[in-house]
């Protein structure tokens, strides 16, 4: 029985209206074939000029002098810093890298020149702030310094072994990541970068990624020095997850609540009031007593805790 159903079978097929069927079966097949290779294309290509063209919702904000020579050059909520000296500037953070050109107009508005830079800094290696780091490096020809883990990520542009495979495959075909960062340096824990008097310490506070780097610096205002620290971001993300993480985030936490703040920041604006300090420091008898927030910086803190004992992630 099966092999007279298989010679019946072959005799259809090999009959003329066997082989017109097969033909069309075939044409459609490649048709489809075709039409798939087609809408992935497109789709890729699309991809790109969205990633190339992205500006992750941010727009362009007021510049602003936090404190001495520490300033805000950021958009609306990723967040910018420079820190401003006599023997060059330094940039912390690059946004995506459309967002760049906003930050290269706030320095000028400000009165400083992106050619005067000579340090970049980044807080972790994600696209809305490491993004933009490579334009920054071609405008200003500073040289960019990174924690081990970030600066592989950097020069990859943006690839991660710790980010989930979907996110990874988007970024081997271009439709997110962004143009790979040339990485000039990479620092340990605890080093401290120098521009002349300019000096920030780099504390790796892993976490959100391995290489998540806060910095602490003084700044001179009046007479008074300030200590700052621009914390990287203390969230943990659904799709970036890693072994160590907890062990990560719990040291971080702690290293974080041992360093005095009198003014604090992280890389998302709205996270530390930007907006709320600028507005209030324009009415302030000093504008730099708006930012001064060391009550803020411990509730930041421990909000990032709570976090992490009811596992939430972003």
């Amino acid at each position: 029985m099966i092999l007279l159903n298989v010679s019946r079978a072959s005799a259809r097929l090999a009959s003329p209206q066997g082989e017109r069927r097969l033909r069309h079966f075939t044409n459609r097949y490649r048709r489809a074939v075709l039409l798939g290779l087609v809408t992935v294309l497109a789709l890729v290509l699309v991809g790109r000029w969205l990633n190339a063209t992205k500006i992750g919702g941010q727009q362009p904000a007021e510049p602003f002098r936090i404190a001495g020579n520490f300033y805000y050059v950021g958009a609306n909520d990723v967040a910018a810093f420079l820190i401003t000296g006599p023997e060059g500037h330094v940039v912390l953070d690059g946004g995506y890298p459309s967002t760049a050109p906003m930050i290269m107009a706030s320095i000028a508005k400000l009165g400083f020149n992106i050619k005067d830079v000579r340090v970049l800094l980044n807080s972790e290696p994600h696209p809305d702030h490491g993004g933009g780091l490579t334009v920054l490096q071609q405008a200003s020809g500073a040289q960019l310094w990174a924690s081990d883990a970030s600066a592989d990520s950097l020069a990859a542009g943006g690839d991660d072994p710790d980010l989930i495979l979907p996110l990874r495959a988007l970024i081997w075909i271009g439709v997110l990541g962004y143009p790979a960062a040339r990485v000039d340096h990479r620092f340990k824990d605890g080093d401290t970068i120098r521009v002349g008097p300019i000096a920030l310490t780099a504390h790796i506070t892993a976490g959100h990624t391995r290489g998540c780097t806060s910095w602490s610096f003084p700044v001179l205002d009046g007479d008074r020095v300030l200590n700052v620290v621009s914390v990287c971001d203390l969230g943990v993300l659904a799709t970036s997850r890693y072994p160590e993480q907890v062990a990560d985030r719990e040291r971080s936490l702690r290293l974080l609540q041992s360093l005095p703040a009198e003014i604090w920041v992280t890389n998302h604006a709205r996270a530390w009031g930007r907006y709320r300090k600028f507005v209030a420091s324009a009415t302030a008898k000093s504008p730099v007593d708006a930012f001064i927030d060391p009550e803020g910086y411990r509730a930041y803190i421990d909000q990032a805790e709570a976090e992490l004992r009811s596992g939430r992630a972003h």
